[in-house]
């Protein structure tokens, strides 16, 4: 995935199949990134972290979600910061899209293939 400039449309870019449960469309600046997941029932993210803060809002579905030591369950309309190196993961338990924003931009996400905590969901 290149980094772009100027004017795109979200739903012009590449669908990305993660898993048979996930899919991502990505857009990256040089300084921070875009992802916008599809997610279905039943999918996790299981426990990871990574040096990028992450700024996470729920569009549509349900997701339980923890952050460190916390727990909620998001929906709609619901954001989340995630500082850089704190432990997180969700269980989705309903078709959901989330769109999330790292700084800086994730390079194993930009060289694409499926992320560890990923795999099994």
């Amino acid at each position: 995935m290149p980094v772009l400039f100027g004017f795109k449309q979200l739903a012009a870019l590449p669908e990305e199949r993660i898993t048979d449960k996930i899919s991502r469309r990505v857009l990256s600046g040089k300084q921070s990134m875009m992802v916008w997941w599809k997610i279905k029932a039943g999918a996790h993210a299981a426990a990871h972290k990574h040096p990028h803060e992450q700024i996470v809002w729920m569009l549509k579905g349900k997701m339980d979600f923890r952050i460190g030591d916390e727990r909620r369950s998001m929906g709609a309309g619901d954001v989340a910061v995630i500082p850089s190196g704190v432990e997180h993961e969700g269980f989705f338990t309903e078709d959901t899209e989330v769109v999330d924003m790292f700084a800086p931009p994730r390079e194993d996400f930009l060289s694409g293939g499926t992320p560890d905590y990923m795999k099994k969901g």
